[in-house]
């Protein structure tokens, strides 16, 4: 990698050096935003080559109409400089971190595994409802590079019965409590859910073959919020141990083109730093 590549994107010579050579930048404005908003928590700016992985992310996602907009609590996970910059959402509120559970050297921005780890302890609230979004129009999704094992890395269950928009690494629920098994002991991928009609939501299991499975929705009870490296249940449960380098919370969206592109940015970032 050239020493421009290695560079601030915001640095006076990112683009290049003048007569010697020229390379992208980021171009799209929620990308260079979110960027920006990185830099400050920072105190500089991500790499070039970083940079422009984040840009080539929200491109790939506005290419399917209507994929970017149903994101209403998302995090990249990695390629930041610093936890903070990664706390930084894409979209929609920051999220917590619970009694300052996280620290620096929980996070690994680049390489083979990049992500936040979870110490079994430590959670993330993301702030998003989980009455935020339709009874028949939501998502859930996380990417994690190690694999989360048996726990449920990120939902809600609202105070009562149903178990409502949630996932975990072997169970998918989507305002049901009839559930779809995923598999024991999960590895590497993105896994989701979606919902866009009352009779049935598609599931992701580890970057698979979406399945569609048959469960009618309820309506949530509450506004309890969606925890991630965690399952809100009246309070934090099943907290995972694995690593995740994303999560988005929102509408119904496509799950292979979500994966598609996440699997990309993570691979781009790993490959950069």
């Amino acid at each position: 990698m050239g020493l421009a590549a290695q560079l601030p994107f915001d640095h006076r010579f990112a683009g290049g050096f003048p007569g010697l050579s020229s390379q992208p930048l980021p171009t799209d404005a929620d990308a260079i935003d979110y960027l920006t908003r990185v830099a400050a928590a920072d105190g500089a700016g991500v790499e070039v080559s970083v940079a422009v992985a984040v840009d080539a992310f929200v491109r790939d996602l506005k290419a399917t109409p209507g994929l970017f907009s149903a994101l209403k609590a998302c995090c990249i996970l990695a390629g930041a400089r610093t936890l903070a910059g990664a706390l930084v959402p894409v979209v929609g509120d920051a999220p917590t971190n619970v009694a300052n559970g996280f620290v620096e050297g929980d996070y690994t921005r680049g390489g083979a595994t990049p992500g936040l780890t979870g110490d079994g302890t430590s959670y993330i609230d993301s702030g998003r409802p989980g009455t935020a979004d339709g009874q028949n129009d939501h998502h859930i999704a996380f990417h994690s590079t190690t694999g989360c094992g048996n726990t449920w890395p990120i939902g809600v269950r609202h105070a009562v019965s149903p178990n409502v928009y949630t996932l975990a690494g072997y169970t998918f629920f989507s305002r049901t409590s009839s559930a779809l098994g995923g598999g024991t002991n999960p590895p590497a991928g993105t896994f989701g859910t979606s919902r866009s009609e009352p009779g049935s939501f598609n599931t992701m299991y580890a970057s698979g073959a979406v399945q569609n499975y048959v469960a009618p929705s309820l309506a949530a009870v509450n506004d309890d919020t969606h925890f991630v490296f965690a399952f809100n249940q009246s309070g934090a449960a099943y907290k995972t141990t694995g690593t995740i380098a994303f999560y988005s919370i929102g509408t119904s969206l496509s799950l292979e083109d979500l994966d598609t592109a996440v699997t990309n940015l993570i691979t781009a970032i790993g490959e950069a730093l």
